[in-house]
């Protein structure tokens, strides 16, 4: 297909905008087409550009061309940013990988044994199904979890429950076959099936492949660097030679390995398809020339990229600061130092954001903020004190403090399950109406009055007794809170999922007896906890906003405060042992690249960790950014502390 001149008006309108990179992504049809789209290049101007460009041209009709997104967000972004470039766009296969594939699936169905009324179950729902599968083979539900994030990374992989890669004699193995005959003969799939069935479908139904292949004349794929192994298969089959396939990304901002993302779908693209064409977008439009050669010069010691080097031909801008704290303290105190004079300056609180590795170090930071007086808001997660293991271990310290609080009582009394159900809470409940006593002293008087069933009897003495026994003890906070971890087998039961969700919320759990370490008695701290939950209450629409590193891509502010760069932190100690350390540079390529004005980064020469105070080595990134465009980060420049 030759790409013959139109009339002036339509692609004047359409084209006059783009910078000649980008203006080349647009026109060019005829090849399998990757575009390298750097950190705030315009990838999704190109992309919906690109659209309207072949629809307003004549190329294709809108109906003929398939575009594929990660996010519903980026679908709907898109669909905006096309209703106002053309006309028939609502023809437009336009959604995710998941959505588009529950539309060919709903038509095809039969062809794999499910109606076309199925229902795409949640993680929630699939742990469920595990876990009654796992009670009916005597095993301990606590697992599910665990199980299911395996049977989600084999579907990832395109690995079936049949594939000869699956051990069946293994426990995952065999309930993953256990699982897919369970959900089929509910008449519902989940989020792996979706990609699973349909290349189902297209392997052994060649017709109706044929029938998918012939149909979309043109398929765009946004964020390609994040497609995993399942994905990359299903589009191969739609587009074997890549003629009208665009795939728009940048390698160095792959960092969601841990959720099935396979990097090397983007590097190998020029094997995997003839006459292909790479157009670099490096012009950047977000940033100022400081932070993108600070960035570019970082990420330039990964090997394994295909190459790019972002740039501006705008203000070069402030440096980006680097500055060594003594401990975490100290640490959020120069970040709000930083904040204060950015703000006294005209930046606004919603124009900054605070990047943590993982969602443990956020908790100094919102006590910081508190303290000072700076409204903040958590995005991607919730705050350190709402969340639910936090809450958990709260509600044991309050009722160990305040027999009389039922409300805590209630939250924890089947926390971690045992064995005290619904209708037992409500007896409770009943027992403490009539006679006019807390819950707690309902259970204790109804366990000691014979009436319930003996297991159910040993498993409520079991519990009365470990809170009264801690009630009695001579410990500080922070060893009642691990007594409690210990004896009620919380702690243990986290560790057993093996999953990344619990291995979040073990360092949220360490981050919570560190923070407990601070406070000489119980009653100090649940009174500090209550006043940090009521502050977190009301908070105007200004905030700073703290995200984890994996949460902010796709964002930007006018300043990012990038803390805890230190070996172990960031890079983390699991990507360091698992040697994958050109990810974790990705993540702080991502981080700096967020910025539009102002960074900062902050290290810790001492932090307490899992409750021990460490001694920490400066991050190896801090080493490659280009000290011209940053302060050395052995020699800072001294940030005044504010008291």
């Amino acid at each position: 297909m030759q790409n013959s001149a139109q009339p002036l008006d339509v692609n004047d309108r359409l084209l006059a905008s783009l910078n000649p990179q980008q203006h080349e992504a647009v026109v060019t049809l005829d090849n399998a087409l990757l575009v390298l789209s750097g950190a705030g290049t315009g990838k999704t101007k190109v992309l919906t550009t690109k659209i309207a460009y072949i629809i307003e041209n004549g190329y294709a009709f809108p109906s003929q061309i398939l575009a594929v997104t990660f996010s519903n967000r980026a679908a709907r972004e898109m669909k905006e940013r096309l209703l106002r470039l053309a006309s028939g766009v609502g023809d437009v296969w336009l959604g995710t990988f998941h959505s588009i594939c529950a539309r060919i699936l709903r038509s095809h169905s039969d062809l794999v044994g499910i109606s076309g009324n199925f229902t795409i179950i949640d993680v929630d729902d699939q742990s469920k199904v595990v876990g009654q599968i796992l009670k009916e083979i005597n095993l301990d539900k606590k697992i599910a979890n665990g199980v299911v994030s395996k049977i989600s990374r084999w579907k990832d992989k395109g690995i079936t429950s049949d594939d000869a890669r699956v051990d069946a004699s293994s426990l995952e193995g065999r309930i993953y076959k256990i699982y897919q005959e369970r959900i089929a003969s509910y008449d519902s799939v989940d989020f792996g099936d979706l990609l699973l069935y349909v290349a189902q479908i297209f392997r052994k139904h060649p017709e109706v492949l044929q029938k998918y292949r012939q149909k979309f004349r043109f398929i765009l794929v946004d964020e390609y660097q994040d497609t995993n192994m399942s994905q990359y298969i299903w589009l191969r089959m739609l587009s074997p030679l890549g003629v009208g396939l665009c795939c728009v990304g940048d390698d160095d901002q792959a960092i969601y390995s841990w959720r099935g993302a396979e990097v090397g779908n983007i590097l190998r693209f020029e094997k995997d398809f003839q006459n292909t064409r790479v157009i670099r977008l490096e012009k950047n439009y977000r940033s100022v020339g400081n932070i993108l050669e600070a960035a570019s010069s970082l990420i330039a010691n990964n090997e394994n990229r295909l190459g790019k080097t972002i740039w501006t031909d705008g203000e070069k801008g402030d440096k980006v600061l680097i500055r060594k704290a003594y401990n975490g303290f100290e640490e959020a105190k120069i970040v709000v130092a930083r904040i204060d004079d950015l703000c006294r300056n005209g930046v606004p609180y919603g124009e900054m954001a605070v990047l943590v590795r993982a969602g443990f170090q956020t908790r100094e930071f919102e006590e910081r903020f508190l303290a000072d007086g700076i409204p903040y808001r958590i995005i991607g997660g919730l705050k350190f004190y709402d969340r639910q293991e936090i809450k958990d271990i709260i509600a044991y310290l309050r009722l160990i403090y305040q027999p009389n609080d039922s409300l805590a009582f209630e939250r924890i009394i089947n926390v971690p399950r045992r064995g005290i159900g619904a209708s037992a809470v409500a007896g409770f409940h009943a027992h403490a109406r009539r006679n006019n006593v807390s819950l707690f002293q309902a259970a204790k008087e109804i366990a000691a009055n014979g009436l319930l069933r003996p297991v159910l009897r040993s498993s409520l003495q079991d519990f009365v007794h470990l809170l009264e026994s801690l009630r009695q003890s001579d410990v500080g906070p922070a060893d009642l809170a691990k007594i409690i971890l210990d004896k009620t087998g919380y702690l243990k039961q986290l560790t057993s999922e093996q999953t990344i969700e619990a291995q979040t919320r073990v360092e949220n759990i360490r981050e919570l007896l560190r923070a407990l370490e601070d406070f000489d008695s119980l009653g100090e701290f649940i009174e500090h906890a209550s006043l940090v939950v009521d502050a977190n209450g009301s908070s105007p629409q200004d905030l700073v906003t703290i995200m984890t590193l994996h949460s902010a891509k796709g964002a930007e502010f006018e300043a990012v405060f990038l803390v805890g760069w230190e070996e172990g932190v960031f890079p983390h100690n699991l990507s360091l042992s698992e040697g994958n350390i050109e990810e974790e540079r990705r993540l702080a390529y991502v981080g700096v690249t967020r910025a539009k004005k102002y960074a900062l980064i902050t290290y810790a020469v001492n932090r307490r960790i899992y409750n021990q105070w460490q001694t920490n080595l400066p991050s190896r990134f801090l080493a490659e950014l280009s000290s011209r465009h940053t302060g050395s980060p052995l020699h800072p420049v001294k940030t005044p502390i504010k008291e």
